[in-house]
């Protein structure tokens, strides 16, 4: 058995594992239990009734929180001319065509989030086993594929985030800072819970949103009323 620090033993005190707390109380619990020396991100976890192996049951989008991430975000741009030009005023850190390729394929991932015109993606169509397990791959569904470079450049740092149900339905991101105040975390939270809740597919049977767990980087998961967050 993994050797618990006294650190997370005191972390866990006053948690109830069988317990569901409402969506205020948990985030209260959690910003108490951020103790580490860092700005601790806060992260929210969804448990999906869904088979993403299907297709008509995936689950995926993007939502622009309210009160941003906390997160500084690098973003890369493919893109050439005027449209690399616009990438570049907006803040994109990486900005290319085949150089950024060439930069990509020899190894070098110095960014978060992947831009691309859409006149670009037969190019970054190469890379697509490089960033998409990294789930990096623009999509035109999240906002990353798009001829307003400038605008998604700006969207990604200022707080949107993307979301991906994962194999086993689970679905998680971040959601704020633990210096951020309780209603900047919620605010967000709800953002987020409801973009999920329109990301929902067709497909989906029952119960589609089975259980939510609130937590910090370091510090252990609140179970949430699932209906104190939809």
């Amino acid at each position: 058995m993994a050797h618990v620090g006294k650190r997370i033993e005191k972390a866990r005190e006053g948690i109830d594992r069988k317990k569901l707390y409402g969506i205020e109380e948990a985030v209260k619990m959690v910003k108490a239990r951020a103790t580490a020396k860092f700005d601790e991100s806060i992260e929210v976890a969804f448990n999906l009734g869904v088979d993403p192996r299907h297709a008509d049951q995936m689950v995926r989008g993007v939502v622009n929180l309210p009160n941003g991430t906390g997160k500084t975000v690098r973003v890369a741009v493919f893109a050439r001319d005027a449209k690399a030009e616009e990438a570049r005023k907006a803040g994109a850190e990486v900005v290319g065509a085949e150089d950024l390729v060439d930069q990509i394929q020899g190894g070098t991932i110095n960014f978060d989030r992947v831009i691309a015109t859409p006149d670009m993606m037969p190019l970054v169509g190469r890379l697509g086993k490089i960033l998409g397990p990294r789930n990096l791959m623009p999509n035109p569904k999240v906002g990353t594929v798009t001829p307003d470079v400038a605008g998604a450049v700006k969207a990604a740092k200022g707080g949107a985030v993307e979301f991906r149900v994962e194999k086993a339905g689970i679905l998680h991101a971040g959601v704020g800072k633990a210096s951020f105040s309780e209603d900047a975390l919620l605010q967000n939270i709800k953002a987020f819970a409801d973009a999920v809740t329109k990301a929902k597919p067709a497909g989906a049977k029952g119960t589609y949103v089975k259980r939510v767990a609130v937590s910090s980087s370091q510090g252990p998961g609140v179970h949430v009323e699932p209906s104190s967050v939809l």
